[in-house]
């Protein structure tokens, strides 16, 4: 595992119609962030946030920003590489799972 493996969780500060009852997208970031470190502890991964109305200057995270807003995805979206394995209410074991197909593994 020679590159660190990063989970994007893109997201928006205004919950999603669908979303109402579920946790926003920024503190689903925070939340992942920490229950990922503490199952794969001091392994190279980073978790990154994306907020789809403001994304970074990347060309790779604006478009999936896009694609986001123009499907209308259920946010917040997480994405592992080019899988999409969490949205709306993402699931931990299903993140979990992802990540061990890398070479992760819990601690």
């Amino acid at each position: 595992m020679a590159d660190q493996l990063e989970i994007i969780v893109y997201g928006a500060d205004v919950l999603c119609a669908s979303c109402v009852n579920l946790p926003s997208s920024k503190e689903t970031y925070e939340w992942l962030e920490a229950a990922l470190a503490r199952k794969f502890e001091n392994q190279k991964f980073k978790v990154s946030y994306v907020d789809i109305f403001n994304p970074p200057l990347d060309e790779e995270k604006k478009a999936f920003a896009s694609r986001v807003i123009e499907e209308d995805m259920f946010y917040p979206v997480v994405k592992i590489k080019d899988q999409i394995v969490g949205e709306g209410n993402p699931r931990l074991k299903v993140i979990y799972a992802e990540m061990e197909k890398y070479g992760f593994t819990a601690v």
